[in-house]
């Protein structure tokens, strides 16, 4: 028997949906059984093949994500649903999440931040796979992601955007320093945005800083994931 998650993507753009799949092989522990570019080929392949986790687009050629979503669940089927769309209005985003989605990432995805939702799947799959009984620390630990999380996005301050906040944290997944010059690069925003970011998850205490002195030039100010 596999251990490998049986994935189904669905995306109506196929080079996007191809993008997903080499994402999914890099990243290991996944197998992609079904691509599916419209509704009607989605809810085909969906009911015959039967995954354990659907990559879905919200915006089909012939109907959307969130009806797909609602089908899944009138059928009892149980699969898991990262949402991945470039919709960005707060009904689509409460539509999910009535419909149980696990993680709602908006296009264009980055990959670490696809990466950071895939493997916190794969971590709470092997938690519930191996756990004999439920404790109330346990069920908060699963439940922090889709409730904890949510409110501290509410709660974030005028300059800090929850999509760019998201991208910054995936940078420090491993013990890996970064610059506020290297961190803006790789999300594709300049220096100044990128300190902004990690001067404010400084001060919620998930990274520290210290100073680079180098070879040439000034000292930099170099940030690390605070280990617990």
């Amino acid at each position: 028997m596999s251990d490998l998650t049986r994935v189904m993507i669905i995306e109506d753009d196929l080079k996007i949906a191809e993008l997903h799949r080499r994402y999914l092989e890099q990243i290991g522990g996944f197998e992609v059984v079904g691509m599916a570019t419209s509704k009607a080929e989605a809810e085909i392949q969906l009911e015959i093949l039967e995954p354990e986790l659907v990559l879905l687009d919200v915006y089909l050629p012939d109907g959307t994500g969130i009806e797909i979503l609602a089908w899944l669940r009138s059928l009892n089927q149980e699969c898991d649903v990262i949402l991945i769309t470039a919709a960005r209005d707060v009904e689509t985003l409460q539509q999910a999440m009535r419909g149980g989605v696990i993680d709602y990432l908006l296009k264009p995805v980055m990959f670490p931040r696809l990466e950071a939702a895939l493997k916190k799947y794969q971590k709470r799959t092997e938690q519930l796979h191996h756990v004999e009984g439920l404790d109330q620390s346990l069920v908060d630990e699963m439940m922090q992601s889709s409730s904890a999380e949510k409110n501290v996005e509410l709660r974030l301050p005028k300059g800090i955007d929850g999509v760019t906040l998201e991208k910054i944290r995936a940078l420090f997944k491993e013990d890996k320093p970064f610059t506020a010059d290297e961190a803006g690069e790789m999300i594709g925003a300049s220096r100044t945005t990128a300190r902004r970011y990690l001067e404010f998850l400084i001060s919620n205490g998930e990274l520290e800083a210290d100073v680079n002195y180098g070879t040439v030039g000034r000292p930099e100010r170099c940030y690390r994931k605070v280990i617990r």
